[in-house]
């Protein structure tokens, strides 16, 4: 069972970022417009005007962040923040959503309804200096991963309680065939969320309404879960010495007065000892 790593609750958690240059985790509050942090000296955060929710390293003070309506260069040491592109501006329906990395150095981010209109999303890779739509329509994108060989990408649309597997190019990293079915979670109790692969190639899904971390092996098999103390776990990383230890970020969002106030913990951030390691983070390049 994880343990709480962090006990700022969340209305909506997302994005954890292990950072390997600095050896940090962060991680968003994407209705408190937030990005957060804990360090040896304690809590950081920084405020934003609008939603953010998750996060690439670039060097060990700028981080590609995307928003709302764009992705920006955010210096950490000086708070500032300088848009290297428009997300979808120009609907203001949509913010974004997951988002991660990708071995070659773009960054995948998904967009979706502010009220999770159906349809409403897509799925973005930002790649030097290329801003291209990937997937769409889709709901509520998340689980945006990549094996550790390179060869594929995850994604989900937890309204559909799908996650897809598709094909990369490996020189650049476009998808190069159309997406298959991975991981279908329809009659389950939790939805698919966010998600990591380790460096077997499992993938560490987090399942939006169950209250855990699901590990699912290369053919999308269910393996063992970690269970969190929020019901609503939305996103894993791995961190800490040799990567093995798992961090997962919860939510608020749409629990009561009553479970809120019985189960104080739901939004705050976990982690646990895994028995698994995970792949440091790739840097995106600008």
């Amino acid at each position: 069972m994880a343990q709480v790593f962090d006990d700022r609750p969340c209305e909506l958690g997302e994005g954890p970022l292990w950072h390997p240059g600095i050896g940090q985790l962060f991680w968003f509050d994407i209705l408190g417009k937030k990005l957060l942090s804990r360090t040896a000296q304690g809590p950081l955060s920084w405020s934003f005007s609008e939603c953010v929710s998750a996060a690439g390293w670039i060097d060990n003070r700028r981080l590609l962040i995307g928003s709302e309506t764009a992705l920006s260069v955010f210096d950490t040491a000086s708070g500032t923040s300088e848009r290297i592109a428009q997300l979808d501006a120009d609907n203001p329906l949509t913010r974004s959503n997951d988002g991660r990395a990708d071995p070659w150095g773009g960054f995948w981010i998904g967009t979706m309804g502010k009220r999770a209109e159906k349809g409403a999303g897509a799925i973005w890779r930002y790649y030097r200096g290329e801003l291209r739509q990937l997937f769409a329509p889709i709901t509520i994108p998340n689980a945006i991963s990549f094996t550790p060989d390179g060869r594929f990408a995850h994604f989900a649309d937890s309204a559909e309680r799908k996650v897809w597997r598709v094909g990369l190019d490996d020189r650049d990293g476009w998808p190069g065939r159309e997406p298959a079915p991975f991981i279908d979670l329809a009659g389950q109790a939790g939805a698919p969320d966010g998600a990591v692969c380790d460096a077997e190639g499992n993938l560490w899904l987090a399942e939006w309404g169950a209250a855990r971390v699901a590990c699912y092996d290369r053919e999308g098999q269910f393996r063992r879960a970690v269970g969190v103390g929020g019901r609503h776990s939305s996103c894993p990383a791995f961190g800490g010495p040799g990567l093995g230890t798992l961090f997962v970020t919860t939510a608020r969002e749409n629990l009561s007065a009553e479970v809120l106030q019985a189960e104080p913990q739901n939004g705050m951030t976990f982690s646990a000892a895994a028995d698994a390691h995970g792949v440091p983070e790739p840097a995106v390049i600008l």
